[in-house]
């Protein structure tokens, strides 16, 4: 093997780990905490923690909906709390928990209320009783992505404030 077939395979090698590096990017259980505890801060509760379980639960429930991405809240969250969102292009879990945490100006602190629009999304991500965390990812048949995060022990109880 000469110097350039070795370099043209070095490229090769090079492109393909920029491509699976890029397809994970803003899509680790990182990614998903960061934007969760970001919010969780500014607001005084503490960070949550990435729990295996409640991934394999959030998991299990995205290969479930595969077929059907709609939308809808279809209790898919079970014992835990749950976020679910659709997107299309490169829709990641970090753009998700973005559309979640930017429902904050909808939510009003003393009358733990939405005065306008979506929060509940919000106030799950900020529960100050919710301490786990677990997302999962999927491509659609339809082409667009289903994101779904869970929360244990679960929030959003009705006449509770998150925090």
């Amino acid at each position: 093997m000469g110097s350039s077939d070795i370099t043209s395979l070095a490229l090769v090698c090079l492109t393909l780990l920029a491509i699976l590096h890029s397809s994970h990017a803003q899509n680790s259980p990182q990614d998903y905490l960061n934007g969760h505890n970001a919010a969780r801060s500014a607001v005084g509760v503490g960070p949550m923690t990435w729990d295996a379980n409640v991934a394999a639960f959030a998991q299990n429930y995205a290969n479930q909906r595969i077929g059907d991405c709609a939308l809808m809240h279809s209790g898919g969250g079970g014992k835990y709390g749950e976020n679910i969102a659709v997107g299309s292009g490169d829709f990641t879990g970090a753009a998700a928990v973005g559309l979640w945490v930017g429902e904050k100006p909808n939510y009003d602190y003393n009358s733990n209320s939405c005065l306008r629009g979506q929060c509940g999304h919000y106030t799950q991500v900020v529960w100050r009783n919710s301490v786990r965390l677990g997302c999962a990812r999927v491509r659609c048949n339809s082409g667009s992505w289903f994101i779904t995060c869970n929360y244990d022990p679960p929030g959003n109880y009705v006449g509770q404030k998150p925090y």
